[in-house]
């Protein structure tokens, strides 16, 4: 018989068994144990990929000098050793002579550019007005470093390709007119983005510096509900280490420009120590959030931020070999999207601006200061090609190191996409026959042809348990997908959220 004291009593002492379904409810612990293990194996990552940002930034002021004197006394001296060769200059001379110009001309060009009146029109804004300034400016950067190496690799290689006629040398004038260009515009963005920050800084009841933190959590909602693979995410890694990195370029410049007006007293530095803190915080806790919800919402291990660090390691070791195709700052150029020659314009025009000298003392100052700076890129360089080592072993790319990978031109592309695996060996190859480098050996079955970890990771983990049919009949489709690439044939900033296939 039905009653209410019955179904009361049943509710009350109704039991159930969680081992019934042990699968689930162990799947779902593994996925807590990776969101608690994200901030370490992200912060690893986030440090590695910040030193490599230091060491191409510091490249520019210290070894870049020196290589491009070396560069003209070859060039002023050549006539006394005679022509052993066709080629005046090595490439990698003409690339550096080329930098080097590049960055004097922008720096004399900066000096047009008047940071106080700058200043003073953008606090002239509105507090709404400066915080869509803000976020434009963020957008027009990401562009900007899009297409900025680019057009400065469009320039070497016609600067250094092999030429018949001497005709054809006339076509580096438009690209490096262009470069200059590009290099003066994005300066002066990335100053408009510092003049923005400190208006912040000194503003007084510190309202926009508020919302300007809170735009850091916006991003979390546009980016975590997406669809995200381990590409994908390699990018928005990348891109995350080159606008953390950029953030403290940018730090250091409102200390510098706020330290001149109070004239270099200490005691406003403390002053400034807490907005400073509070900026660096807001943007770990959110990359932090961001990528352990992505990890968990797509299935994504940990372990995948090894694996980044292992393919920027292989970068850094690869560019030290004898055949290397590229400089080393240029490759992080294309790997994270990181540009160094603007903020190198911006940064010396600021300390130059910033800091008076007068007198031999203060010459000295100079030189010793110099010197210190090649010191620590020296040091910097040798602790980094260490660890690099170190973690290209333990990824077991050795191989990949005396079989370098080959673009494939788009038209053969398509036709090698489907001898991209050895079944018999169960090891995943790129077109080239040469192991990809993504892989993880442990925890892979012997007949298993994939560069990604085969889970769910393809499919987005919001779902209700209802639907885990309509996932599985989606994951058998994602089968017959020709294969994505590998992490180290990705070396093109994209904006994060693009598919990569």
């Amino acid at each position: 018989d039905l009653s209410l004291l019955r179904f009361i009593s049943a509710e009350l002492t109704r039991g159930y068994f969680l081992e019934h379904n042990e699968a689930k409810y162990t799947e779902r612990r593994e996925r807590v144990y990776t969101c608690m293990r994200i901030p370490k194996e992200l912060e690893k990552l986030m440090f590695f990929g910040i030193f490599l940002c230091l060491d191409a930034f510091l490249y520019v002021f210290t070894l870049l000098p020196l290589r491009v004197f070396l560069a003209m006394f070859r060039f002023i001296t050549l006539p006394c050793y005679g022509l052993r060769d066709r080629r005046l200059l090595q490439p990698a001379q003409v690339c550096d002579i080329l930098k080097g110009v590049i960055l004097v001309i922008c720096y004399f060009m900066m000096h047009y550019v008047d940071y106080s009146m700058m200043y003073h029109l953008i606090r002239g804004q509105s507090v709404i007005k400066l915080y869509i300034i803000y976020n434009m400016l963020e957008v027009a950067d990401r562009l900007f470093s899009s297409f900025g190496q680019d057009i400065l690799d469009a320039l070497y290689w016609t600067a250094t390709e092999p030429k018949e006629r001497k005709r054809a040398h006339i076509g580096v004038i438009p690209h490096f007119f262009m470069a200059v260009l590009y290099v003066f515009l994005h300066a002066i963005l990335i100053m408009v983005q510092a003049t923005t920050l400190n208006v912040a800084f000194n503003s007084h009841n510190k309202s926009l510096l508020t919302i300007m933190m809170s735009n850091n959590f916006v991003e979390i909602k546009g980016s975590v509900f997406k669809k995200f693979e381990k590409n994908n995410l390699f990018q928005m890694s990348n891109s995350d280490i080159k606008e953390r990195f950029t953030n403290y370029v940018l730090l250091l410049i409102v200390c510098l420009r706020n330290m001149e007006q109070f004239s270099w007293n200490p005691d406003h530095l403390w002053v400034l120590f807490p907005d400073v803190c509070m900026v660096v915080a807001s943007e770990i806790a959110v990359d932090i959030v961001k990528h352990a919800f992505i990890t968990k919402f797509n299935d994504i291990t940990a372990d995948v931020y090894s694996e980044y660090r292992a393919s920027l390691a292989f970068d850094l070791v690869s560019s030290r070999q004898k055949n290397a195709y590229t400089d080393y700052s240029d490759s992080v150029s294309r790997r994270m999207g990181f540009i160094p020659l603007p903020l190198a314009v911006l940064l010396i025009r600021v300390v130059t601006s910033s800091i008076k000298v007068q007198g031999v003392l203060a010459y000295v100052c100079v030189v010793l200061f110099y010197c210190g700076l090649i010191s620590l890129k020296v040091l910097n360089s040798i602790v980094l090609l260490g660890k690099s080592c170190q973690y290209v072993k333990e990824a077991k790319m050795e191989e990949k190191l005396f079989n370098p990978i080959l673009t494939a031109t788009p038209g053969k592309a398509a036709g090698k996409q489907q001898s991209m695996f050895k079944s018999s060996q169960g090891i995943a190859t790129d077109e080239n026959g040469s192991t990809s480098v993504t892989n993880q050996p442990v925890h892979q079955k012997e007949n298993t042809p994939s560069l990604l970890v085969t889970s769910n990771s393809d499919q987005f983990l919001t779902t209700p348990d209802g639907e885990e049919k309509d996932i599985s009949q989606d994951s058998s489709e994602l089968k017959h997908r020709s294969s994505k690439k590998d992490l180290l044939e990705i070396d093109r900033f994209t904006i994060c959220g693009n598919r990569i296939d």
